[in-house]
């Protein structure tokens, strides 16, 4: 608990960032967070405080691989120097590796047409690596929503995370320990439709708020079903939009966590083996 309070300490507000005349705790870590709608980075100390405000461009697109370094090389350059590097992608990744990229391989952003060079240039993509020559740091890449639920989970039994943003994405925590990654996004969901495309920002955008809760509501009802969580967390840019009163008799279950946790959440990448990394 004293390191708890200590922890807290060093925070100076609820963003997380480092207090007013603190010193920074080695190792520095560089965290990014790479999203369809914008490319967010920081750099944290190893309590978890962020040294630096957080750094933001747009996502634009179209988006090759190559491109997203140089960019992303360029967004952190304001930043503190970091002795680590950690990235958060929307996608499937495995050991460094990118197997699927939804959002990188359109022509022009979620919802438009796919382009075959780019699911070409994207396909097992070395992302770790290429970010580690770029930025000069050992470096670690996972699914997005992995390292949101690595910043927020609690280590107790069976904790989802559903994050709702660009698109729609999940992982899953058994007593702390991230399992398997699973590609739900892009599963059925209703209508001949995955959920990606049911509950993305496009579609909010097109049928309102309201409609868009209630699909919310169903698909946790179905990932309920599916996985029995004990514990559900939601996070991602559209989180703040999700309605209580929707969320019905799963709301003593669930809690509607900061944004900031997709950059917060890299920290974690270098703690222990509990990602399994």
């Amino acid at each position: 608990m004293a390191e708890h309070d200590e922890q807290e300490d060093r925070r100076g507000d609820e963003t997380g960032s480092l207090a007013p005349g603190a010193t920074p705790e080695r190792p520095l870590t560089l965290a990014i967070d790479i999203g369809g709608t914008g490319l967010k980075a920081s750099v944290l100390d190893a309590s978890g405080a962020m040294v630096a405000d957080r750094v933001r461009v747009p996502t634009r697109y179209p988006l090759p691989p190559d491109t997203l370094v140089q960019r992303l090389t360029k967004l952190v350059r304001p930043l503190p120097g970091a002795d680590r590097v950690s990235a958060g992608f929307p996608g499937m990744v495995r050991t460094g590796r990118v197997l699927s990229a939804p959002h990188f391989v359109t022509e022009s952003g979620p919802g438009s047409k796919v382009d075959d060079e780019l699911v070409s240039a994207w396909h097992r993509f070395d992302l770790a690596g290429a970010l580690a020559e770029a930025l000069g740091c050992p470096t670690r890449v996972a699914n997005d929503a992995d390292v949101q639920g690595a910043a927020v989970v609690e280590g107790m039994g069976l904790e989802f995370v559903i994050t709702l943003g660009t698109g729609f994405g999940t992982s899953a925590f058994l007593d702390g320990r991230l399992l398997p990654h699973l590609e739900i996004a892009h599963q059925p969901f209703r209508k001949g439709e995955t959920y990606n495309e049911q509950l993305g920002e496009r579609t909010r955008r097109e049928i309102g708020d309201q409609r868009w809760n209630t699909r919310v509501r169903k698909a946790i009802a179905q990932l309920d079903a599916l996985v029995f969580f004990d514990r559900l967390y939601l996070g991602g840019g559209n989180a703040r939009r999700v309605r209580r009163d929707e969320l019905g008799e799963m709301l003593e279950r669930t809690r509607i966590v900061d944004n900031a946790a997709g950059i917060l959440g890299g920290i974690r990448l270098w703690e222990g083996d509990h990602l399994g990394l």
